[in-house]
């Protein structure tokens, strides 16, 4: 938890970007009734019953300090999902940067090993020396600010609504980073290191002198 939070304390760098990153699946769905249009400037009327169309994985990325964030979703959340996105974000995303600090959970998928079971040593290589990688504790997502984007991708952009396809759900997520790109600048995180020590001391096994 410490080396996280002493990580956010870090000022922007355009060379050293803190980025980070979070996923979640999610179940595409189709109405089971075609929707009955209303008056306008009315909401159609959608029955409560749907058909399932399978699921997929939205993986999203954020560096709050530039206030950007993308989103897309894939079939699958495998080992080489995961490393197409690392290569995006490192060659397209950010070329010039000389390392991304990057923030994540140790899910079994999220690490090096990934790169290499996805391309050839040298090219994994070559891409991991640009990671400087953090894992949020076990049971402590909360840390991780693309828990909240992801949240609030939740809220204002997936809530209430039935996806049914893949291709019909980037489009919407790409809309919606676009929008939060322009709307959302940044994220104001102010739990510190101290709060952690003062509000959470009962994790610690001994605390010995200051705190």
């Amino acid at each position: 938890m410490e080396d996280v939070l002493e990580v956010y304390k870090r000022t922007y760098n355009v060379s050293r970007p803190v980025v980070r990153m979070d996923e979640k699946p999610i179940q595409l769905l189709a109405d089971r009734r075609r929707r009955i249009s209303m008056k306008k400037g009315k909401p159609e009327r959608q029955d409560s019953e749907y058909v399932r169309k399978g699921t997929c994985s939205i993986f999203l990325f954020t560096e709050p300090l530039k206030g950007w964030r993308a989103a897309d979703a894939h079939e699958h959340r495998a080992r080489a999902d995961w490393a197409s996105h690392i290569e995006q974000l490192l060659k397209v995303e950010y070329p010039a940067a000389e390392k991304i600090v990057l923030v994540m959970d140790n899910l079994n998928t999220h690490g090096i090993s990934s790169l290499y079971d996805s391309f050839p040593p040298r090219k994994a290589f070559q891409l991991s020396q640009r990671l400087e990688i953090h894992y949020t504790p076990n049971h402590g997502s909360w840390l991780n600010i693309a828990e909240i984007e992801l949240s609030a991708l939740g809220r204002q952009c997936l809530a209430k609504r039935n996806i049914d396809c893949l291709d019909t759900l980037n489009t919407e997520l790409a809309s919606w980073s676009v929008s939060r790109n322009k709307n959302q600048r940044s994220v104001d995180w102010q739990f510190t290191t101290q709060d952690a020590r003062t509000k959470l001391k009962r994790l610690h096994t001994v605390l010995t002198g200051n705190i």
